[in-house]
């Protein structure tokens, strides 16, 4: 099993907001998660960035590959 960490998008139309969760990269967008371990919201001002530092260095430890905008956000905390 490959997993990925990416954005799961959730809220209501024309107002995004996403969670990070841990999957396997066959499941859908918004499918069954594994673990979720942060959320980000872009919508505000700045941006909300919140991530379970310790969960996010144990997936990456077993291997998860970040998606290209979860590691964007991962640089601009410092996990990467």
């Amino acid at each position: 099993m490959s997993t990925i960490i990416r954005l799961k998008r959730f809220g209501a139309t024309n107002q995004p907001a996403y969670r990070i969760v841990v999957t396997d990269n066959r499941k859908k967008r918004d499918g069954k998660v594994i673990e979720e371990i942060g959320h980000y919201n872009p919508r505000t001002e700045p941006s909300t960035m919140v991530v379970d530092e310790d969960a996010a260095k144990r997936w990456l430890g077993h291997g998860a590959q970040p998606s290209n905008q979860v590691r964007n956000i991962f640089k601009r905390l410092g996990l990467i």
